[in-house]
């Protein structure tokens, strides 16, 4: 049976047991499903084999999907709460790498005592036993695999840290505050920002990918989550102390990276942010950008809150929402 074939099983099993949500708006040429399990907060994709893996911050379980028709927990319960800004905090990522699990884990839950599990890499071997890579992190919120090395994006402290799979840890690019105009900022309080006067805000790294020898990072942007303030930048993967390219700018909270199959850039838009409301419902897309024309087509539109993106092959990509759901977008056939 081929792979393409069985995400469809995976889909359709999905979508019988807990019914389709609301669908956001897809771009021509392509197609969207869903599943959403209430009281979830999924976070980090991937793919384990024909298995998808999924990570539940609001319960701290790992899931996994099979073509079989189950999508079952699996694994420990990893801390999990809310953090100090009142978002889920747990295990954000998990990915296999050879014979094991590797699951990047937040930071300390605000109503909980720090463990030996907070804020660090965590490697599941095949019998089920964990092990800590490293725990010198502050929020370790994406990774991504190299020959015998994890690059890590630490949110927190604004870096990207490269790991050794001996636990060896090196910071190899820690970003600069960006700067916005006060223009922007008007809308907050017009007579503290006025004139020309400038605002810095933590660049707030997220998602990462690897592509071509090149690492690629989306700068989410720190308070107030300024429309447009977001970008993505690269550094070469072997580079140090190399100034990062500014690859695509003019973001709206950028959160997560991925490259498909015809090597264009997927970014996943976190969403517009209100003072009142926080983010807003229904303002996160999903974009698809030509980094030899400059081209940004809206892949998805509507989304609440998206979190992760997963390629999972030529026809399919999935995203992960915090609200608890799952997008399975396909792409029809070209005639």
């Amino acid at each position: 049976m081929r792979p393409f074939r069985q995400m469809t099983i995976l889909v359709a099993f999905l979508l019988l047991v807990a019914g389709a949500a609301a669908e956001p708006t897809v771009a021509p040429g392509y197609r969207l499903k869903s599943f959403s399990k209430a009281g979830a907060a999924f976070g980090g994709l991937s793919r384990d084999g024909e298995a998808l893996l999924v990570t539940d911050l609001a319960s701290g379980r790992l899931y996994r999907g099979t073509p079989g028709g189950d999508f079952d927990t699996f694994g420990p319960v990893f801390p999990h709460g809310l953090d100090v800004i009142g978002d889920p905090t747990g295990p954000y990522r998990v990915f296999r790498v050879g014979d094991k699990l590797i699951v990047a884990q937040g930071w300390t839950p605000v109503n909980g005592d720090e463990g030996p599990y907070d804020h660090g890499l965590i490697a599941i071997d095949s019998a089920g036993g964990l092990h800590v890579i490293s725990a010198d992190f502050w929020n370790p919120f994406d990774l991504v695999a190299g020959k015998d090395t994890y690059y890590v994006v630490d949110s927190a402290r604004n870096s990207v840290e490269r790991l050794g799979v001996d636990g060896r840890k090196q910071t190899i690019m820690s970003f600069r505050r960006l700067r916005q105009q006060a223009t922007a900022l008007k809308t907050l309080s017009p007579t503290e920002f006025k004139g020309e006067d400038s605002y810095e805000v933590d660049a707030v790294p997220t998602g990462i990918a690897l592509r071509a020898g090149r690492l690629y990072v989306a700068l989410f942007g720190g308070f107030p989550f300024l429309a447009g303030a977001g970008k993505v930048v690269s550094i070469p993967e072997k580079g140090e102390g190399t100034e990062p390219r500014h690859d695509v700018k003019g973001l709206n909270a950028p959160v997560a990276i991925a490259f498909d199959e015809d090597g264009k850039m997927l970014i996943l838009e976190h969403g517009l942010y209100d003072q009142q409301q926080g983010f807003r419902s229904g303002s996160g897309r999903l974009l698809r950008f030509d980094n030899v024309t400059g081209r940004r087509e809206t892949v998805v539109s509507g989304l609440t809150r998206p979190v992760s993106i997963l390629v999972w092959d030529i026809k399919q990509i999935v995203i992960s929402e915090l609200g608890g759901t799952l997008f399975f977008l396909t792409r029809e056939e070209r005639r």
